[in-house]
């Protein structure tokens, strides 16, 4: 079990060196980068799954949707329960393995029951990834650097992305791809990164909210614990703000590749994966890096920059990715898209600051699984699948590709949700700042 230091200093002041805590920050991420490669590769290698079980489209959209989500979501909780009180660094290295593990085992299924098996276990061992990893990050980097430090995680969002784009595109190329081999190649290499993780990182110093605090204060039930989070607003607006632009942007991830194979007939495919992998691994990439530097640097003055930011970020993304629906030329599409990517990547790392930073310091791994348990329900969970429908539902009267092309513009709406809740909570963000300074951040 890990205790907390007698001073309560946190770990940033207690002779932990920058090199050690830069290093834990690569680590965590390079966790998280496989966390979206292993999240992300079933969708890629589906026409040859669906081609070598004979599943039709049904089942595998239970397969990339709510057999992974829905565990995903709900184990979250109580695993973060376990990280507000136990070695955070032990369930990270556990969680790798089992969904690493599980994305192996993914290539030796036979039949649909088995890989929905396989795919429910990659959920619950996701599950682990992220709470505890920013309980720890929190713990080493001082507040004034934590967006920046949870940006650099987030990283492993566009880089994850990116990664998965080009294995498809690699595989894509010759004309037929061994959709096990590719399962094999990306789950065992996360079994050998939890290794490094445990005998490399260790189980960082917990703040402490005050020296007189017992023990049993600094272990509250979980109903305790999330009547604490939800009586914050700014928590709420980052949640609900951050969750309505990843409604936007799970369903473009997850269609857009369909769009353009509709709209643009002829087009080389395998380009465009190439493409949107540079595209992530830039564009989106930086947008999630800046994001944090900029609200770090603006939040010193101005503790309203975490939520103002993104909100000005999306008014300029939303436009272009309106247009980049209406444009004729497929690269000038492209590129109004690859705007969109880069001002929506600016959220992350101040919502993620904001779910640490305000959350009371002996439930952040909580705080952190309450965040996604919002985030993946409303945007993981409604992204996709609402889009899909709507299409579904156009089709009649318009056809398959102006259908999606008419679904993908009304995620202008979810979009516009997200800014208006942003600006919202800036009018929020200072006084509940200063609420938990007053308690110790």
């Amino acid at each position: 079990m890990a205790h907390t230091s007698v001073e309560g200093l946190p770990a940033q002041e207690a002779g932990v060196s920058r090199s050690y805590r830069n290093y834990v920050l690569f680590i965590l991420t390079l966790v998280y980068a496989f966390n979206f490669i292993d999240r992300q590769i079933i969708g890629i290698l589906s026409p040859f799954i669906k081609a070598d079980l004979g599943l039709d489209d049904a089942q595998l959209g239970w397969l990339k949707g709510i057999y992974f989500a829905l565990l995903y979501t709900v184990m979250g909780i109580p695993i973060a329960w376990l990280a507000d009180r136990y070695s955070r660094v032990n369930i990270i290295a556990i969680s790798l393995t089992l969904w690493s593990g599980f994305t192996a085992a993914s290539g030796l299924a036979s039949n649909y029951v088995q890989l929905a098996i396989a795919r429910i276990g990659v959920g619950i061992g996701e599950a682990g990834g992220s709470p505890p990893s920013h309980s720890i990050i929190s713990d080493l980097f001082p507040k004034e650097k934590r967006a920046g430090a949870l940006s650099i995680y987030s990283l492993g969002i566009p880089f994850g992305i990116m990664l998965a784009f080009f294995a498809s595109a690699f595989f894509l190329q010759g004309g037929s791809a061994d959709w096990r081999t590719v399962m094999y190649s990306v789950g065992i290499p996360g079994v050998l990164l939890a290794l490094l993780l445990k005998f490399t990182v260790k189980e960082p110093t917990r703040s402490v909210t005050a020296p007189s605090q017992t023990e049993n204060a600094n272990k509250p039930s979980v109903k305790k614990s999330l009547k604490q989070l939800l009586k914050i607003p700014t928590w709420w607006g980052m949640a609900l703000g951050i969750s309505f632009g990843s409604f936007g942007n799970y369903a473009i991830s997850t269609w857009i590749i369909d769009y353009y194979v509709r709209a643009f007939a002829g087009l080389d495919i395998t380009q465009l994966l190439v493409v949107f992998g540079i595209i992530n691994g830039t564009a989106y990439a930086l947008g999630v890096w800046l994001g944090g530097y900029i609200a770090d640097r603006w939040g010193k003055h101005n503790k309203k920059a975490y939520a103002l930011l993104p909100a000005i970020m999306l008014i300029v993304g939303l436009p272009a990715f309106y247009a980049s629906l209406q444009v004729q030329d497929l690269w000038l599409s492209v590129g109004l898209m690859a705007l969109l990517l880069f001002t929506s990547g600016s959220y992350l790392g101040p919502s993620f600051a904001m779910a640490q930073t305000l959350a009371p310091i002996n439930v952040r791994a909580m705080s952190t699984a309450l965040f996604f348990f919002v985030l993946n329900i409303i945007a993981l969970g409604g992204g996709p699948t609402l889009t899909g429908i709507i299409s579904q539902s156009l089709v009649p009267s318009l056809g398959e590709t102006e259908a999606l092309r008419q679904a993908l513009l009304y995620l202008v709406v979810p979009y516009a949700l997200s800014i208006t809740v942003f600006l919202w909570t800036s009018t929020k963000i200072v006084k509940d700042w200063e609420m938990a300074e007053s308690r110790g951040l």
